[in-house]
C-alpha cells in the first residue's frame, strides 16, 4: 500500500498501518519498525507528487504517541517541501498549530522562526492566516503588559519587517479591537519617548557628559534598541501604525468616543511626527494617518497638502504625490486638485484672452510657475484608482464640465502640431496635448456612464472627436509618405488615432456604445486602416472587433442594422490583413513586427468568432474565408516566384510557411473547434471551385498536410480525394502548355 503509484492509497495506507503499528507497538520486530520509519520519514515525507501523502505522514506522526520525538527530525525536510499551498495549509492546520497545547512540543524546533516568517512574508491570505494564529500568542501576548507588546513588535520589526507588516495586518481577526488600540497608542508613546530621548541627547552633546548614570538607570528596554536615527524601525513603526488603524477603522466609526480619543491623541503628535521623520519612507505612512483624521484636527498640515502638491516637480514619481491625493480625496476637497490642474493646463492649452472689466479689483499676482505635465499626471491618477475616480465623479456636473472642456482644448494643440512647419515651435506641447486628448477621452466615458440616467449624452463628444479625425488626423495619414514637412508629424496623428481606438474600444466593452457608435468606429477603422501607416492601428481595431462581436450577442442579431455591422466587421477584418500583407511586400521587416503586435488580439478575436458562430454564423463564415485566401495567396505568390524547380519546395509544416501564413496557421491550430471550421471552409472552397489553379491547389495541399500533422479529421478522405480530382484536371490543363510556369 504504502508504494501504491496512486496517491490517494498512499495517503489512506500510512494512516491504516501508523494506526495498526501504534496499537501492536511491542509486538512487532523492532527491526520492521526501524524500515517503517525509514519508509515514512525518509521517502514518504518527501514525496514531490502529492501534498496529501506528505500531510498523512505528518498527521499519523501528530496522532501517534509512539512517534514521539519524530518532528524536530522531520525539519530540514519541511524546508525542502513546504511548496505547496495545500500542503502548507494542511501542516499547520493539523500538525504545527495544535502543537501550542503540549508543553514538550515547541513548534519553532519543528519549524523555525525565521522560515515562518518568510513564509509569512509571502504567501498568500489563507497560508498567512494561520501563521498569525500560530504566532499570535508570541508576539501579541495579550495577557502581559502593554509595553511587552510594543517590544515584541518591535522584536518582530527587527526579525523581519515585510513579515511583522503582514502580521499585524491580519491581528485584528485574533483579539478584540480595544486591544488593537492600546496597541497603536503603546506604539505612539514610543515614538515619542524615542524623540524625547533625542531631544537630550542633542542637549547633553552641549553640556558636560559626567551625569549619564542616573539617565541610564531609568532608561527602559526599547530606549536601549531604538533611535530615531534607525529610520528603517521608525518607518516600520508608523506604518504598523496604519495597518492597525485601517483594520478597526469599522469598530472606530461605531464608537465615537474611542475614534475621537484616538484622534486627539495622535492629532496632537502629528507635526511633531512630521517635523522629525523627514525620510520618504517615514512621509508616507505620517499622510495616510493624516487621512484618517479630520482636516479641522490637525490644521497645520492640512492647511499645506496643497501647497505640497503644487510645489511637486513635473515629471516627479508618482509615490510623490499619490498619498497627497488620496488624503484630499478622504477629506472630500477633490476639487482643489481639480482647480489646481485646471489652472495649469488652461496655461498650456488655451491661448490668454484679455479680460476687460469696468469693475475695479485688488488683484494679487504670485508668480507661480505653470506645470501641464504634473496637472495631467493628477487627473489621469484620480481616474486609474476606483476610490479617488468615486471622489472625482461626486463633485457638482458643472465642474466636471470645466474640466472636460479644458482638457477638450488638447484637440486644438494637436491640430496645430500636426500643421505646423516648424517643429520646434511646438514640440514642448506634444506629449502633453497627446495625454490630455487621451484623458478628455476617458473622461467622456465615465461621465456618459455617470449621467445617461439624467439623459445626458456626453458620447455624443466622442462622435464629434471621431469627425475631427477623420478631417484634421487621417489626411496626415495619407500624406506621411511626402517628403515635406507636413510628414515630420505623422508619427503625431498615429498616436492620436491608437489613443482614440483605444477609448472607443472600451466604450464597447463596457456595453456604452450602441450600433450607432460601433458603425462610426468601424468606419472610422475602414478609413484609418487603408492609409499608408494604417498597420499601426491594426492591433487596437482587431480589439475592437472582438468587443464588437461579444456585444452583438445581447441584441437581436437579425435587424438589418446589425447585419450592416456584422459585414463592416468582415471588410474591417479584410483590410487589416490586406495591410499586413503590403507592408510585407514593401518593408518586409516592419511587416514582421506588424504580424508579431496582432498575433495576441488576432488570436482573441478568432476566438470570439469561434465562440458565438452560431450567434453570427455570417460572421464567422466570412472571417475564416478572408483566412483561408490569405493564406493561400500568400503561398502561392511565393509558389510562382520560384525560378526553377530546384527552388520549388512545398511547406510541410509551420515554419515552412511564408511569414504572414505562419502567424495565421499558428493561430488557427490552437484550437481544435477552429481548425474543423477552417476545414469545413477549406473543403467548401475546393468543392465549389473556388480554389482553382495549380498553384493554389499546392498550397491547398500544405495547409492540409500542416492539417493533418498536428489533428485528426474525418475530412481527410474526402478532402484528399477532392484534391485529387482538381489536382489532375490541373495537370491536364498544364500539358497543353509546355512552357508555363504552371507545368
Amino acid at each position: 500500500l504504502l508504494e501504491d503509484p496512486h496517491p490517494v492509497v498512499r495517503s489512506t495506507g500510512i494512516l491504516g498501518v501508523t494506526q495498526i503499528t501504534s496499537k501492536y507497538w511491542e509486538m512487532i520486530p523492532p527491526t520492521i519498525l526501524a524500515d517503517l520509519l525509514k519508509k515514512l520519514i525518509l521517502e514518504l515525507a518527501c514525496d514531490v507528487t502529492s501534498a496529501d501523502v506528505r500531510c498523512s505522514v505528518y498527521k499519523c506522526i501528530r496522532d501517534t504517541g509512539r512517534f514521539r520525538g519524530v518532528p524536530e527530525q522531520l525539519n530540514s525536510t519541511l524546508q525542502q517541501y513546504v511548496t505547496s499551498s495545500k500542503w502548507q495549509l494542511w501542516f499547520l492546520s493539523v500538525f504545527i498549530t495544535p502543537l501550542i497545547s503540549f508543553s514538550h512540543l515547541k513548534f519553532w524546533n519543528i519549524c523555525p522562526m525565521e522560515h515562518l516568517l518568510a513564509r509569512l512574508e509571502v504567501d498568500s491570505r489563507p497560508v498567512s492566516r494561520r501563521i498569525v494564529n500560530l504566532l499570535f500568542n508570541s508576539f501579541f501576548p495579550i495577557h502581559q503588559a502593554e509595553d511587552v507588546w510594543c517590544e515584541r513588535c518591535v522584536a518582530l520589526i527587527q526579525m523581519n519587517s515585510a513579515a511583522a507588516r503582514k502580521f499585524y495586518q491580519y491581528a485584528y481577526e485574533y483579539t478584540a479591537p480595544t486591544n488593537i488600540a492600546k496597541l497603536m497608542l503603546t506604539i505612539r508613546r514610543c515614538l515619542n519617548a524615542c524623540i524625547q530621548k533625542a531631544r537630550k541627547e542633542s542637549l547633553h552633546d552641549t553640556d558636560d557628559d559626567g551625569d549619564d548614570g542616573s539617565e541610564k538607570e531609568n532608561t527602559s528596554v526599547l530606549n536601549n534598541v531604538l533611535s530615531i536615527s534607525d529610520v528603517a524601525s521608525m518607518a516600520s513603526l508608523l506604518e504598523i501604525t496604519v495597518i492597525l488603524w485601517r483594520s478597526i477603522r469599522k469598530a472606530l466609526d461605531h464608537n465615537e468616543d474611542a475614534k475621537e480619543y484616538a484622534i486627539r491623541k495622535f492629532a496632537s503628535v502629528l507635526p511633531e511626527y512630521l517635523r522629525v521623520f523627514k525620510d520618504e519612507r517615514c512621509m508616507t505612512p505620517l499622510v495616510i494617518l493624516a487621512s484618517f483624521m479630520p482636516p479641522a484636527a490637525i490644521p497645520t498640515f492640512s492647511c499645506g497638502v496643497l501647497s505640497r502638491l503644487r510645489n511637486i516637480d513635473n515629471g516627479a514619481d508618482q509615490s510623490k504625490y499619490s498619498t497627497l491625493i488620496d488624503c484630499l480625496c478622504r477629506w472630500g476637497q477633490v476639487g482643489h486638485i481639480m482647480e489646481l490642474a485646471c489652472d495649469w493646463l488652461s496655461e498650456s492649452l488655451t491661448p490668454k484672452k484679455s479680460i476687460k472689466s469696468s469693475e475695479r479689483r485688488v488683484r494679487i499676482n504670485v508668480a507661480q510657475e505653470s506645470k501641464p505635465e504634473l496637472a495631467i499626471d493628477y487627473i489621469e491618477y484620480l481616474l486609474t484608482h476606483p476610490v479617488n475616480r468615486g471622489c472625482l465623479l461626486s463633485v457638482p456636473e458643472k465642474k466636471l464640465k470645466k474640466l472636460l472642456k479644458t482638457l477638450s482644448a488638447a484637440k486644438e494643440v494637436l491640430g496645430s502640431i500636426l500643421k505646423a512647419s516648424d517643429a520646434g515651435s511646438v514640440s514642448c506641447n506634444q506629449a502633453t496635448g497627446l495625454r490630455a486628448f487621451s484623458l478628455f477621452c476617458r473622461l467622456s466615458i465615465h461621465l456618459q456612464n455617470k449621467f445617461s440616467e439624467e439623459g445626458k449624452d456626453y458620447l455624443s463628444l466622442l462622435k464629434e472627436t471621431g469627425a475631427w479625425i477623420e478631417s484634421q488626423v487621417v489626411p496626415f495619414m495619407l500624406t506621411s509618405n511626402r517628403k515635406d514637412g507636413i510628414s515630420k508629424h505623422s508619427n503625431v496623428s498615429d498616436l492620436i488615432l491608437q489613443a482614440y481606438l483605444r477609448v472607443c474600444k472600451d466604450v464597447i466593452m463596457v456595453g456604452l456604445g450602441n450600433l450607432t457608435f460601433q458603425a462610426h468606429l468601424l468606419d472610422l477603422g475602414l478609413s484609418v486602416i487603408q492609409t499608408e501607416r494604417g498597420g499601426l492601428c491594426a492591433p487596437v481595431l482587431l480589439c475592437a472587433l472582438k468587443e464588437i462581436i461579444e456585444a452583438s450577442l445581447t441584441r437581436n442579431t437579425e435587424t438589418d442594422e446589425v447585419a450592416n455591422v456584422f459585414h463592416a466587421v468582415q471588410t474591417v477584418f479584410q483590410k487589416v490583413l490586406e495591410c499586413v500583407a503590403r507592408r510585407l511586400k514593401k518593408q518586409q521587416e516592419e511587416g514582421i513586427q506588424l504580424i508579431h503586435s496582432i498575433q495576441v488580439p488576432l488570436g482573441e478575436f478568432l476566438h470570439a468568432v469561434q465562440c458565438w458562430h452560431s450567434s453570427c454564423p455570417a460572421v464567422h463564415q466570412g472571417v475564416l474565408s478572408t483566412l483561408l485566401a490569405a493564406i493561400v495567396a500568400e503561398i502561392s505568390y511565393v509558389l510562382q516566384k520560384a525560378s526553377s524547380e530546384e527552388d520549388l519546395t512545398i511547406p510541410k509544416t509551420i515554419s515552412d510557411l511564408p511569414p504572414l501564413s505562419s502567424s495565421l496557421m499558428a493561430i488557427i491550430m490552437k484550437s481544435v473547434c477552429v481548425v474543423r471550421s477552417f476545414f469545413n471552409e477549406l473543403m467548401q472552397c475546393i468543392l465549389s471551385e473556388e480554389i482553382e489553379g495549380i498553384f493554389s491547389l499546392t498550397a491547398t495541399v500544405s495547409i492540409v498536410i500542416i492539417i493533418k500533422g498536428k489533428h485528426k479529421s474525418s475530412l481527410l478522405q474526402d478532402m484528399a480525394a477532392a484534391l485529387q480530382r482538381s489536382l489532375v484536371t490541373c495537370r491536364e490543363a498544364a500539358a497543353d502548355e509546355p512552357s508555363s510556369a504552371a507545368r
